[in-house]
């Protein structure tokens, strides 16, 4: 072989040695799937985040709502498309950790058919009447609910997701039964609460924070354990006479488990950056959620983790969907 060949076949064998994201990643905007509608929890944290990304790298993202089936719907979108690092989607516990349990049949399997990107953060869950619900705490819930079984409708984003599940879990832990009403997302449960359709509904803080605080919805527990900085008025479950009561819901990005793992490594490093800059901290926790981070690894020990917590639950409350 000739010195110029034996040259050109060593810079070829050199480019190709070269990580994806050295070569240019991302060459093109990256698509973000929401897997539920605009406006909800979900949906801020993403734009929240890759809106960051954007403005301090310069990367283009396009974020697509495409919710249904409990999420699964868009996280399976994620899951089969190219692995080539431009396809992602922001999952959280309840298509990551619950549906593998709540579905008889599940179009991806997220510990086999995902790559944990990043943990972005978590938030707990708030307990909410209407403004002007005749129920003023808890136990003014709790009280009317053993005095007339099943006469309180309780609202949730969807069949199996954390609130619906965290819902079950509270009505076994206080020994009371309410009639579950499950939405397609957040929006029309929020609707029909104001409106006095459902009375009681339960969803992340982020997604009710601005009903909150626009005074339409009264808040009356939060799920964490301790109190939320951003709703101090408001008692845990745990304070409410519940103790030892938790439950949360946490978000983060995965794309097809085959993506390159340098791009899973550029991309987590960036977004770990954006997560400690102070206005992206504010921003999340004014939504009521807190910054998490982390690595691909400890993202994946999670998922399995939930899975096996949220397992038992479900089969108990007899949950399951198609």
């Amino acid at each position: 072989m000739t010195l110029p060949r034996r040259c050109l076949l060593a810079a070829l064998l050199a480019t190709l040695a070269v990580p994806a994201f050295a070569q240019g990643y991302p060459a093109k905007p990256i698509r973000v799937l929401v897997p539920f509608p605009a406006g909800g929890g979900t949906d801020i944290i993403a734009r929240e985040v890759t809106n960051k990304l954007s403005a301090t790298l310069g990367w283009s993202f396009v974020v697509e709502n495409k919710p249904g089936s409990g999420g699964n719907l868009g996280v399976d979108a994620a899951a089969k498309a190219a692995a080539d690092g431009y396809t992602l989607a922001l999952g959280q516990t309840s298509n990551l950790a619950i549906n593998p349990t709540l579905y008889r049949k599940m179009p991806y399997d997220p510990v086999k058919d995902l790559a944990p990107v990043g943990l972005v953060a978590s938030a707990p869950l708030v307990m909410v009447v209407a403004a002007h619900s005749p129920y003023k705490t808890l136990a003014d819930v709790v009280a009317a609910s053993k005095a007339h079984p099943a006469s309180i409708n309780f609202a949730s984003p969807g069949n199996g997701t954390v609130a619906h599940l965290a819902g079950e879990l509270f009505q076994k832990t206080a020994g009371v039964k309410f009639t579950h009403v499950p939405y397609k997302g957040t929006a029309q449960a929020a609707t029909d609460l104001i409106g006095g359709q459902v009375q009681l509904y339960m969803s992340s803080v982020p997604t009710l924070i601005g009903h909150i605080r626009n005074g339409k919805m009264r808040a009356i527990a939060v799920t964490s354990l301790n109190r939320v900085d951003d709703l101090p008025q408001v008692p845990t479950v745990a304070e409410s006479g519940f103790k030892g009561f938790e439950a949360a819901t946490w978000f983060g990005f995965v794309a097809p488990a085959a993506v390159p793992k340098d791009i899973v490594a550029r991309l987590n490093g960036e977004i770990n950056k954006a997560l400690q800059r102070a206005d992206v901290k504010k921003k999340l926790n004014d939504q009521g959620a807190e910054v998490l981070g982390g690595t691909p690894e400890q993202f994946a020990a999670l998922i399995k983790s939930d899975i096996a917590r949220w397992a038992p639950v479900i089969k108990e409350s007899g949950a399951t969907l198609d």
